[in-house]
């Protein structure tokens, strides 16, 4: 989300993160922001206010929350872990009382809304009407601004420097495909699972074991699914053995003239979605994965392994799509003073 914002004309003043290990990443590609590594159930206003030097009432002043949405998924999870985040949106409340910003952005999984009595929507959009800001909620396709990727988001824009519903800005009428930014003539030279990058680039790979090399070899190029083998003895998985429904994207490839389907934090695994290469016997790289989230091919991921680089890429906000948010506000901005 700010380097979405900072690709708009934001300027970052900082991001607040609970996972430390962020930070390298943030500091990396965001200029001149703080990093604050913290809790935010701990966190209070005032020290907020005087640790960046921030005013009450600042017309120019962006607050954006995007809590952690896995309580809220529609996916079905074990929401143990997650039973302390689905009250964040409640904790970021406390900090748009306090400041009272021009602008107001919240980001997080359609599930939200669904849920919004529980997840304490519905009051934080009630306290937005009264307090003279005009309010914008829905759930948006990212595909449609630009970003290579099918990927529903909820999304809160409320402002009180007009009197204008922002969205966010459509990029193009044409969906970009997953031909338009991953293969060998978008720089990405064909490899190997295992192949490790240990350039900035990071074009690396997850291993594959044999028998997941050998779906591979079976599985049509560009949009082949586990069909291609369900009733083989040897390949077929025996929790998907002669099952026709169900669990079509698993282990298949993704289509070269279509958005991606939604990157998660597993995206480098087969097993995981529909993260086959369209055409190479692989998973996709994570660079890949991060081209289709809408990073650029120069944004530097600074971490130790695969999984906790593709658990930044997955969980990020695409950047496109927080650029559309930003070019929103900067433009009802501009046209209100």
């Amino acid at each position: 989300m700010s380097f979405g914002m900072q690709e708009a004309g934001v300027q970052i003043v900082a991001g607040i993160d609970f996972d430390g290990n962020c930070k390298s990443t943030y500091e990396a590609n965001i200029h001149g922001a703080e990093f604050i590594h913290a809790d935010v159930f701990n966190l209070k206003e005032e020290t907020l206010q005087e640790q960046l030097s921030l005013f009450k009432n600042d017309d120019e002043l962006i607050l954006i929350g995007c809590s952690p949405c896995q309580f809220w998924s529609l996916i079905y999870t074990d929401k143990t872990k997650s039973n302390k985040s689905k009250n964040l949106l409640i904790e970021f409340k406390r900090f748009v009382e306090y400041f009272n910003p021009g602008y107001v952005v919240v980001e997080n999984v359609p599930g939200v809304l669904k849920r919004k009595e529980e997840s304490g929507l519905d009051e934080f959009i009630n306290w937005l009407a009264e307090n003279k800001y005009k309010v914008h909620f829905d759930v948006h396709e990212v595909s449609n601004y630009g970003v290579p990727q099918y990927r529903k988001r909820f999304t809160l824009i409320a402002n009180r420097v007009s009197s204008k519903e922002l969205i966010p800005v459509i990029a193009q009428e044409k969906k970009i495909t997953v031909r338009d930014v991953i293969g060998e003539h978008n720089g990405f030279p064909k490899v190997r699972p295992g192949h490790k990058d240990s350039s900035d680039f990071l074009h690396t790979v997850a291993g594959l074991q044999k028998v997941n090399l050998d779906r591979l070899a079976v599985t049509p190029k560009d949009g082949g699914g586990r069909m291609a083998y369900v009733d083989d003895e040897n390949l077929a998985p025996k929790c998907h053995k002669g099952k026709t429904e169900g669990f079509s994207d698993v282990y298949g490839r993704m289509w070269w003239d279509r958005p991606s389907p939604t990157i998660t934090t597993k995206f480098f695994s087969i097993s995981n979605g529909r993260f086959g290469h369209p055409e190479e016997d692989r998973a996709i790289s994570l660079r890949e994965g991060a081209v289709l989230q809408s990073f650029p091919k120069t944004y530097i991921f600074k971490a130790t392994s695969i999984e906790n680089t593709a658990r930044m890429i997955g969980n990020a906000v695409p950047p496109k799509y927080a650029t559309a948010i930003g070019k929103a506000i900067i433009q009802n901005h501009k046209n209100a003073v």
